[in-house]
């Protein structure tokens, strides 16, 4: 018999009630007025111990990023990924909910009364996911069990012999893993939740890739590339034995069993069409995941809308640089930025130096345009072998919050002669600084807040801070060649018409090559890229939409700010105000930034 994943809707909508009932109607009196109100202290005291409670909760079901974030108690152990964990975290998830609900929050502070705004709307939202059943449909090309395990091995820290212990532990549970998955997704298959045939083609030739390497040379042996001094030799060789062996006789049959699963079994089974429409519930489940991603209410219909209008501005402003460039029109200008051997570059370290020069370059500004700047080091890396073919062109992935691992921008080499130049410099600039590695950093720096909210992540907060990054590096007079501001525009460009593909496929019934098509008639994205974007937006529906949605959010309140205040704005000021409480939806940014505003009036 199937299992079935917990909802239950009464608890959840009395949990609702509770979070609303300690809120009277001004005037009305309440049933519970009689008694005497709790202290604000012990409120307080309540508050951190749910907060404590639901932070270590997730630590201990979720072993691999407490590893991630440099806490090493459950480093022996793999995340549950079976159907029961998952009705479990529901039902704790409505536990705290109740919890958070008979809390009072009158009195305190803004911060405390945030930090609880956000736990409920976090902690509903995924009861709100489960009717659409996610765990169904665990793995594509863009994530999953099969990249996410070698990935985790590059976050990890190994400073003594017992780190080696624990790691060798984890390794041997990594079929268990497999089996959770394979289960989760057979499961998929009876009720007709599955990816795309095509893109699971691609997941097994990831699961074959990682499996054909000899175990001395796998992603999982990297530790093995050096000890600490304090480790003996004899210690070394001991590790280095029951390492290889948990690879060669654990690691490497899950993957093999898991690659004859995809093969006989999953991914014939696979959906025709790309669109999320085309599962149970699709539109439903498109619509979620577009408020989930945006944080507003805007539907499909209109960011598809908001996406053409995008497109013609960036088009237009295009049109200004080929002219400038003394060519006639945009694709004048894209013919010949392809053809000139000058924007790409001639080897993967030339690609990887551009990164770094456009970071070192951004630092000695950044004081100018931010109170708070971030302690976290930041280094340029190449995306690994095993994952560059399908990978973006750059992704950032946050350091450690005690500064044990630097934050690191990973640059896909892949076909590094085929990767324009011209981009480099506003990637840069939002994977790395004043983008992601400043604004996760921040967040994971503060104090006085508890941990959830430094690991907090949406979408359209953290991807629009990226692209609104992009942005300020052309506000503070970067982008001095002309063919980075082209670059810069075309990925802006990118952003938009993401909006317009992203919608059309997954509630416009669009095809995969309508997507490709709309992409080529309007950008000069190389082809690699576009075959990789839009089968990432496939894999990952609304994901995409909260870039272009952020920045534009990011955008309207900043040139708020400044009408408002007039010769009282400081841009400094204003990005402390919109960074320094870490991710945030975007509703309640402008509540809280429109609250900003009006206080610096006030203030002589």
């Amino acid at each position: 018999m199937q299992p079935s994943v917990r909802i239950s809707v009464f608890c959840l909508l009395a949990a609702l009630f509770v979070v609303c009932l300690h809120r009277p109607a001004h005037g009305a009196q309440s049933p519970a007025s009689a008694a005497p109100p709790e202290p604000l202290a012990e409120r307080e005291r309540t508050l951190n111990r749910i907060f404590s409670d639901m932070w270590e909760d997730r630590l201990r079901h979720d072993p691999e990023f407490a590893s991630t974030i440099g806490d090493k108690r459950y480093d022996t152990e793999l995340d549950d990924y079976s159907v029961q964990a998952y009705n479990d975290s529901l039902a704790r998830g409505e536990g705290f909910l109740t919890r958070l609900g008979e809390v009072d929050d009158a009195g305190m502070t803004d911060q405390e009364k945030l930090s609880r705004q956000l736990a409920i709307r976090q902690l509903i939202e995924a009861q709100e996911e489960a009717r659409f059943k996610p765990w169904q449909m665990p793995v594509n090309q863009f994530f999953g069990l099969h990249t996410s395990l070698p990935q985790l091995v590059s976050d990890l820290t190994f400073t003594s012999q017992q780190d080696y212990d624990n790691y060798i532990a984890r390794l041997r549970k990594v079929p268990l893993a497999f089996a959770q998955v394979t289960d989760d997704m057979t499961l998929g298959m009876e009720d007709r939740r599955e990816p795309p045939k095509y893109l699971l083609e691609k997941v097994l030739a990831q699961v074959n890739a990682i499996a054909a390497v000899q175990p001395e040379d796998s992603p999982f042996a990297a530790p093995l590339k050096s000890f600490p001094a304090s480790i003996p030799a004899l210690d070394r060789a001991r590790i280095r034995t029951d390492i290889l062996d948990a690879i060669r006789n654990q690691v490497d049959p899950a993957y093999l069993r898991f690659a004859r699963f995809l093969q006989s079994q999953y991914i014939v089974n696979g959906r025709a069409e790309p669109g999320l429409w085309s599962l149970p519930d699709g539109d439903a489940y498109y619509a979620f995941r577009v408020k989930q991603s945006t944080t507003t209410n805007l539907t499909a219909a209109q960011i598809h809308q908001i996406g053409l209008d995008e497109v013609k501005k960036d088009e237009a402003e295009l049109t200004g640089i080929a002219h400038k460039l003394g060519f006639a029109d945009i694709p004048a200008l894209n013919a010949a930025a392809k053809s000139n051997p000058k924007l790409f570059p001639a080897s993967k370290e030339q690609l990887l130096d551009a990164y770094r020069g456009y970071i070192d370059g951004m630092r000695p500004r950044l004081p100018q345009i931010f109170g708070r700047l971030p302690r976290a080091l930041l280094v340029v890396k190449p995306v690994p072998e095993y994952m560059e073919k399908e990978q973006a062109a750059a992704y950032y992935d946050p350091g450690a919050a005690d500064g044990s691992r630097p934050g690191a921008v990973y640059v896909n080499t892949y076909e590094y002669g085929t990767r324009s130049l011209t981009g480099v410099e506003a990637v840069a600039y939002h994977e790395g600084l004043p983008g992601h590695h400043l604004q996760i950093s921040i967040e994971q720096e503060l104090t006085g807040l508890p941990q959830f909210r430094k690991y907090t992540y949406f979408t359209a907060y953290t991807e629009g801070w990226g692209l609104y990054a992009e942005r300020l590096g052309k506000d503070i007079g970067f982008y001095q060649d002309p063919y980075s501001d082209y670059g810069r525009l075309q990925g802006d460009l990118w952003r938009a018409i993401r909006l317009v593909v992203d919608t059309g496929v997954h509630s416009q019934h669009w095809t995969r090559q309508q997507m490709v098509d709309y992409f080529h008639q309007h950008s000069a994205v190389a082809d690699v890229e576009v075959q990789a974007e839009v089968d990432r937006y496939i894999a990952w529906p609304a994901q995409a939409l909260g870039y272009k949605i952020g920045q534009l959010e990011f955008l309207k309140l900043r040139d708020e700010a400044r009408k408002e205040l007039g010769p009282k704005f400081d841009l400094r000021a204003f990005h402390d105000e919109v960074v320094d409480s870490g991710a945030l939806p975007l509703d309640i940014l402008e509540q809280r930034t429109e609250a900003w505003i009006a206080q610096q009036k006030t203030q002589k």
